[in-house]
Parts: C-alpha cells; sequence; structure tokens
C-alpha cells in the first residue's frame, strides 16, 4: 500500500469512527464547505433550469464513496421495463474522457474513456446509457436521440442544474452517514438534514439482517419509513471466459477499487472463501500487477473492477456479480411518484 492510500484510509477510518476520529478537528473547514455547497445550491436553484420532457429519476448520495447506486440503477431500470417504461441512463462516468460532448455508452466503450460503471451497466442492460459530466447536455441527448420515455441518472443528487422528479438517496447500511460531519472533517457533500429533502432513502444492507437491522438504522437517521435492499452474490464468472468452472478452493485473493472493499471482501467470507484482501481505491485503474499475485490461487474481483481488468486478465481471474433485491413496495411507491408527477409534455412521448 502506498502512502498516499495509507493515508486514505486513514482519512476513511476517521470519518466512520464512533468518536468522529481525528479529522473532526477540521470541522471549521466543514462549516466553509457547507457555507459554500449551499451557496452553489441556491443559485444553481433560482437559476433556469431546464425541465426535461420525460420523468427524471436522480439516484445518489451525499457521501462519498459507494453505497451500491449503480446496481440499485440496474435493478430500476429493468423493473421500469418491465412494466413498460422505456428508460434510458445518464452519468457522469467517473474519469471519463468525454471533453464537448455527450457519449453514448455501449458494451465494448473503453472504461478509460467513459468510465467504468457505466461500462458495467452497457453489459448489463439493453437501454440508451450517455455520459457527459454535464448532466443536463447528456438528459438532452438522451431525450433528442432516443425514444425513452424516463431518465434515470446513476449520481447527481447535487447537480441542481438538472430538474428532477423523484430523488432517492442511497445510503450504505454499515457506515450510514459516520461522524455526520461534512467534508473534510467527516465523508458528507451535504449536511445531515438533506435527507429531509429527498423522495425516498434506500439502505444498501444484508438481506438477512434487514428486519434486524431496520430498527437500528432508523433510530441511528431519525427517520422513519426507509426501504432496504441488498445485493446477493451469484456465482463467480470467468473475466475473460476461458474457465468455465471457479476450483473448489477456499483460499482466494480478493480484489475490490470499490468505496467499501471490506463490504465485498465479507461477502466473499459469507460464501465459505478464507480472503486474502487486497483494497484499492474506488475507480481505481488497474494494471497487471494489481491482480498478478506469486501463487496459483483463484483470484475474485467486482463486477465494476473486471470491465477494466479484461485486457490482462487469464483464468485464474474472476468476478462476482450480484443480483439487487428490492421490495415491490418500493417500486410501486416509485411508479406512484413517477405517475404523479409527469410532466405535461410526457404525453407526446408514449
Amino acid at each position: 500500500m502506498t502512502l498516499w492510500q495509507r493515508f486514505s484510509q486513514s482519512v476513511t477510518d476517521s470519518w466512520y469512527c464512533p468518536s468522529g476520529g481525528w479529522t473532526r478537528h477540521l470541522k471549521p473547514l466543514s462549516r466553509l464547505f457547507s457555507f459554500l455547497a449551499e451557496r452553489r445550491k441556491q443559485r444553481l436553484l433560482q437559476s433556469s433550469r431546464w425541465s426535461p420532457p420525460v420523468p427524471v429519476i436522480v439516484v445518489g448520495n451525499i457521501s462519498v464513496g459507494g453505497t451500491g447506486k449503480t446496481p440499485l440503477v440496474a435493478a430500476l431500470v429493468r423493473e421500469f421495463q418491465r412494466r413498460g417504461y422505456r428508460p434510458g441512463i445518464i452519468s457522469r462516468g467517473f474519469g471519463a474522457q468525454t471533453g464537448e460532448a455527450s457519449i453514448s455508452v455501449t458494451p465494448d466503450s473503453d472504461p478509460a474513456i467513459v468510465g467504468d460503471e457505466p461500462v458495467m451497466l452497457a453489459r448489463q442492460l439493453n437501454v440508451p446509457l450517455i455520459v457527459d459530466v454535464d448532466r443536463v447536455k447528456a438528459a438532452q441527448f438522451l431525450c433528442d436521440q432516443t425514444d425513452c420515455n424516463l431518465i434515470i441518472a446513476d449520481d447527481g443528487l447535487q447537480h441542481y442544474n438538472l430538474q428532477r422528479h423523484v430523488e432517492v438517496l442511497v445510503l450504505d447500511g454499515d457506515r450510514l452517514l459516520g461522524n455526520r460531519l461534512c467534508l473534510p472533517a467527516g465523508p458528507l457533500r451535504e449536511p445531515p438534514e438533506r435527507m429531509n429533502q429527498v423522495d425516498m432513502i434506500l439502505v444498501n444492507t444484508n438481506n438477512a439482517s434487514i428486519s434486524a437491522k431496520a430498527e437500528e438504522v432508523e433510530s441511528a437517521l431519525g427517520r422513519k419509513g426507509l426501504y432496504y435492499f441488498s445485493l446477493e452474490p451469484s456465482a463467480s464468472v470467468s473475466v475473460t471466459g476461458i474457465s468455465k468452472r471457479i476450483p473448489d478452493i477456499t483460499r482466494v485473493h480478493g480484489v475490490a477499487g470499490i468505496g467499501n472493499p471490506e463490504r465485498f471482501f465479507n461477502t466473499l467470507r459469507s460464501l465459505g472463501y478464507d480472503v486474502i484482501g487486497h483494497p484499492f481505491p474506488d475507480h481505481h485503474s488497474f494494471v497487471p500487477e494489481d491482480i498478478c499475485f506469486n501463487d496459483d490461487l483463484p483470484v475474485i474481483m467486482t463486477a465494476k473492477d473486471a470491465v477494466k481488468c479484461g485486457d490482462f486478465a487469464d483464468d485464474r481471474h474472476w468476478y462476482l456479480p450480484v443480483t439487487t433485491c428490492v421490495s415491490d413496495s418500493c417500486i410501486e411507491q416509485l411508479m406512484e411518484m413517477i405517475e404523479a408527477r409527469k410532466p405535461v409534455s410526457y404525453v407526446n412521448r408514449t
């Protein structure tokens, strides 16, 4: 682990320390960050914002790092397709090299150009997917160039220049809001009060512990009526497609370049593996040395990481797909919101 990675880990550990950690001493900077973020928000809300002709669902968070937004987006797309909608996705594409133009993402797109999560979604879903740092431009492109009648934004809760009809806030059920402080003293992009302004909060937690965890989570957040979802692992898949079945070996290398690598390693342990964990920063740009070790043990990574490792993986490398489980009541509530808030112009796209 590099010096920068050790420092980053120290910061993250502090953010999620019950006592507030050493970063709590940065509270004056957090107050400045909150002030500037609120000013920016009000400026954008008071500006002339583009009103899309179709409903927009923004799926985002108020904390840095992964919470399970992208798998949830994939699940929502499938659910709305089942109900007759034609959804499209817009995304920033972390680290994407889009320049001035919006880019349509395909399963063969280069993750280095459009981002890892958009490529992963494109390989899983048959829907139009547009990447652009400017969410308004991405949404306009989607409406102009496709027949979609619903837009789902993967992240973008803080991109207030895009009109939205439903806001969905996603939380990590293990980390929640951490020390409840804004950057840099804590992990939050906006104050905890932002929770009270969204339409729905979805908490990512283990399916087996939802009922036991619900009371604890709702007490910690001070809010009732939350929804929960879980990411259930499927059978491991060969990154290269060469191997058909993972070796019957319990000791494996776990590789994760996501917001909370330990969650992935714990998932592998729940499947009976003895895991040698190799955590990397979220959206890490992998090189062969990152996933090759001095043994013949299987290497299991996330689906998001696998899209960046296909060119140099071999028959030792596997990824773990997940199925996102969302309750019918949650989907029905979203459907009711969308039906009630459709823009007037929507009728022209049905």
